[in-house]
């Protein structure tokens, strides 16, 4: 196994990132025939700063090196950061990473002391910032090349336009473009050397391959995902659901996108319920026309009272997957669970 810093905080607002880090440092611990590490998680009532600190000085039967992995880092306030987690790190135990995930919104980012702590600790920090949307045209074209793909500015923007602004998601869809039929008459090289050697090793992806073959955007997607709900159909939605996941959304944006989606259902059924037309509803409605019957069809079977228990059930997937309520005598028993999980019990719960 590669050396491991005693400390680590991955800190940034591409949440995407984020958990690929993650996901890389945990595999790198487990990975190994005879040199695996023990990992530990910490998140939700655990994941504190004094949670942190009682874990640091717990003896362990393990042998090996032992990798402690924090969640929720971003929520941890500086007094209590300078009270309990400054003192456990100044002495961390020989053979004992501790990895520190803040999954940073405008309001919520880590403290100054924790980025104070894991440096005097010998550990590094690592940002993972998103590009800015302006950017994200160049920033495309950078990747690309990077995976032997030569994308003009055009293609880099229609890419953009179609698949959004998320940068796992443009990632994802490059290599899924560099993965496509590598027949020698679209100048695809197979050798990752031959396509460092210059753009005239690279494969051309035209304006017209990014409009046929990429995705489009999250946000239709998401839409998809609420539609699933809307319907009652609990198989398509958690699919859909760990399809978006799987390319890097976030949990907060897929909710907002999910809960605007099921208000406009909610308002189209009180209207057909107060007596007015398909026609006159789907007037209303802002979406393509095949999409809109779609959608009055499911929301002409659906119960305006179910649709408001699928709200409230989002507005406590929202609370439980930011650390639970402020005051813990009114946190939900499962505010400590992992946001994949929350989210899949509210889809349950929803579909019912």
């Amino acid at each position: 196994m590669a050396a491991l810093k005693p400390a680590y905080l991955i800190h940034g607002d591409d949440h995407g990132a984020v958990a690929e880090r993650r996901a890389g440092l945990r595999a790198l611990a487990e990975g190994g025939e005879g040199d695996a590490a023990s990992v530990e998680l910490l998140e939700g009532d655990a994941g504190t700063p004094a949670g942190v600190a009682q874990a640091l000085a717990t003896m362990t039967l393990a042998i090996g090196r032992r990798v402690i992995i924090v969640e929720g880092v971003e929520r941890w306030r500086d007094a209590d950061v300078e009270k309990h987690l400054l003192p456990a790190m100044r002495e961390i135990p020989p053979e004992t990473t501790l990895a520190l995930f803040a999954r940073e919104e405008p309001r919520a980012k880590a403290a100054a002391p924790v980025h104070e702590a894991v440096k005097r600790a010998g550990g590094q920090v690592v940002a993972q910032m998103t590009v800015k949307p302006w950017e994200l045209p160049k920033w495309a074209r950078e990747q690309a090349a990077r995976i032997g793909l030569s994308l003009d500015g055009a293609a880099a923007k229609a890419l953009v336009a179609q698949v959004g602004e998320r940068q796992q998601r443009l990632l994802r869809e490059l290599e899924k473009l560099a993965l496509e039929d590598e027949s020698p008459d679209k100048g695809a090289v197979s050798d990752p050397s031959a396509r460092a050697a210059g753009s005239s090793a690279m494969r051309q992806v035209t304006l017209a391959d990014i409009e046929s073959r990429a995705a489009h955007s999250a946000e239709w997607r998401a839409y998809g995902l609420a539609d699933a709900l809307v319907g009652g159909d609990r198989r398509e939605a958690a699919l859909s659901y760990l399809r978006l996941r799987h390319q890097g959304e976030r949990l907060s944006g897929l909710t907002y996108l999910m809960a605007q989606r099921l208000r406009d259902a909610l308002a189209a059924a009180l209207r057909l319920r107060s007596g007015e037309s398909v026609a006159e509803v789907k007037r209303g409605i802002r979406m393509p026309p095949r999409a809109a019957d779609r959608f009055l069809a499911d929301v002409a079977h659906t119960d305006p009272e179910k649709l408001r228990e699928a709200l409230a059930a989002l507005a406590d997937l929202e609370v439980d997957s930011r650390g639970g309520a402020v005051l813990s005598i009114g946190r939900s028993p499962l505010a400590g669970m992992s946001e994949d999980t929350l989210a899949l019990r509210a889809i349950e719960e929803m579909t019912r």
